[in-house]
């Protein structure tokens, strides 16, 4: 499976409540949690959203397990998000709903074109190359069929 974006920097410990501010889990409106995506971050940046890779820092999505965060990046048309850690919970959440996740250390321009190749494990920003740790292959499964409830109903 490969991707491709742009890149969108983001620092380390972004929390799910940064991803999506709890003021907005009262409703179930997928469209308004991803035109609200780090609102609390940068205004403007859920509009920049499409299309994006975000790559951060360690321990991306850490904080409260709300499915929603997840969501929300997926919704509002980011590709995949890499960053050296991320929370555990966040981690399972975001391959559930078919947004890849990738474990890498790796530099970050804003607005750079990333390239990533999830088989191989592989990540390339403006040429340079970085490995990742690798998807198992059931995370893949979940992946390429776009999510687990998908490949589930494919089973059918």
């Amino acid at each position: 499976m490969r991707l491709e974006g742009t890149a969108i920097c983001l620092g380390e410990d972004v929390d799910t409540d940064l991803i999506i501010a709890g003021r907005y889990l009262r409703t179930k409106d997928r469209g308004l949690w991803a035109s609200r995506a780090f609102e609390d971050l940068d205004p403007a940046l859920a509009k920049r959203l499409k299309g994006a890779i975000i790559v951060a820092g360690k321990n991306f999505g850490c904080g409260s397990s709300r499915e929603q965060a997840a969501i929300a990046l997926k919704e509002a048309g980011v590709v995949a998000v890499i960053a050296p850690s991320f929370g555990r919970i966040f981690f399972r959440n975001a391959i559930n709903i078919g947004l890849p996740l990738l474990e890498c250390e790796c530099g970050c321009t804003e607005g750079a074109h990333v390239r990533i190749d999830l088989g191989e494990g592989r990540v390339s920003i403006e040429g340079n190359m970085y490995r990742s740790r690798p998807l198992s292959p059931r995370m893949l499964e979940i992946l390429l069929a776009g999510g687990l409830v998908e490949l589930w109903r494919c089973r059918r």
